[in-house]
């Protein structure tokens, strides 16, 4: 092997195309973005296979081999090889590297070539000797994509039997039909001021503390017991309330399985229950069920800034039945819930361990 630099094996290029450029066009040739595939257009940049680094926001350093025939928007940078060296040779001594390592900038960080271009790697000259490690890791790194792919295969079966039941056992009209306002005895927002924040304290909690699927305090900003106890005069969330959001992200449910005392901003809704009608699980799943969120969001207002209103909030319909049958249901769900749950936690500890393994391969022959 020979020691060289990355710019003595490749080359740079740049794309002038915005995203913008790329909206509304109906073309046959692929642009992508860091995020994958954003749109065809009519032309393209690369006629040949090439290497596409994210050199801007928050995805840098990632390296990605590209087909030809397509192009990327100018947050990404083309990587050609140069004379004698395999581009797939290339592509996967890039990925053996941290090209993170060289970003600049706080608010949009970014690489450029004419830093990390000077890095020195361990390469073969011999195409012959390009083409056998090639080979060797497109073998392997097909084993752990194999991996993945299963491991996606059965948390994706899951989510659709769990998707499937809470289909069909809610949307049954044969059991009473309520409006929320009838099975509440209180349904309020938070406060609409912005409260003084402080750097610790009581939770002070918004619509994105419920979105993630449970009651999240990571990130919440804090506000004084002071201030606390004026807002709970009006809107006082306990355990086995539930919250509701109504700003932006609208017609989320999340039972507050929580002791901890919080405070919450107008883009949550507080809803006490009447125990003797509704469990509060039970509700939890019919509100995030689809024939609920659809209710919601032809309810809730505006376009840039969406508004789920208190009083359209009251008027939502749901259908239940009667208090013991809604427990066998809530555990029924619960136990396919974590179902789902155990499996989206062996999906992630496989992406992780799929992602060590090619970097170990990558090491191994590039280190």
């Amino acid at each position: 092997m020979k020691t060289l630099r990355i710019k003595d094996i490749c080359d740079k290029g740049s794309s002038n195309l915005k995203q913008k450029d790329v909206e509304n066009q109906n073309g046959v040739y692929p642009v992508f973005g860091a995020s994958g595939l954003i749109g065809k257009i009519d032309t393209y940049h690369q006629n040949k296979d090439y290497i596409a680094i994210v050199k801007d926001g928050s995805e840098i350093g990632r390296v990605t081999f590209m087909p030809a025939f397509s192009s990327v928007i100018g947050t990404l940078q083309y990587i050609l090889p140069k004379e004698g060296f395999n581009i797939k040779y290339i592509s996967y001594c890039l990925q053996s590297l941290d090209l993170a390592h060289y970003k600049q900038g706080a608010a949009i960080p970014h690489i450029y070539f004419r830093d990390y271009g000077e890095y020195e790697v361990n390469v073969e000259e011999n195409p012959d000797d390009q083409q056998r490690i090639v080979s060797y890791l497109d073998a392997e790194f097909a084993k752990i994509e194999a991996l993945k792919a299963n491991a996606e295969k059965q948390l994706q079966a899951a989510k659709d039997l769990f998707q499937k039941e809470l289909d069909q056992i809610l949307q049954n009209n044969k059991w009473n039909k309520f409006l929320l306002n009838d099975i509440c005895t209180q349904i309020t927002d938070g406060t609409h001021k912005t409260p003084k924040y402080t750097e610790s304290g009581i939770p002070f909690l918004s619509v994105k503390n419920i979105t993630s699927g449970h009651l999240d305090f990571k990130d919440t900003k804090f506000i004084s017991l002071e201030e606390h106890q004026e807002l709970i005069k009006r809107c006082y969330p306990k355990y086995g309330d539930i919250l509701y959001s109504k700003v932006g992200t609208t017609g989320v449910a999340k039972v507050i399985d929580s002791d901890n005392d919080f405070s919450i901003f107008v883009s949550l809704a507080l809803l006490k229950i009447r125990k003797e009608l509704v469990y509060n699980y039970f509700l939890e799943y019919v509100l995030n069920s689809p024939y609920v969120y659809k209710q919601s969001q032809k309810l809730t207002s505006g376009a840039a800034n969406r508004n789920f209103l208190l009083s359209d909030i009251k008027k939502v319909v749901v259908y239940l039945p009667n208090i013991s049958e809604q427990q066998r249901i809530a555990d029924r769900l619960a136990a396919l819930s974590a179902n789902v749950k155990a499996l989206q936690s062996n999906y992630t500890e496989t992406i992780t361990l799929c992602n060590d393994l090619k970097q170990a391969l990558l090491k191994k022959v590039f280190g």
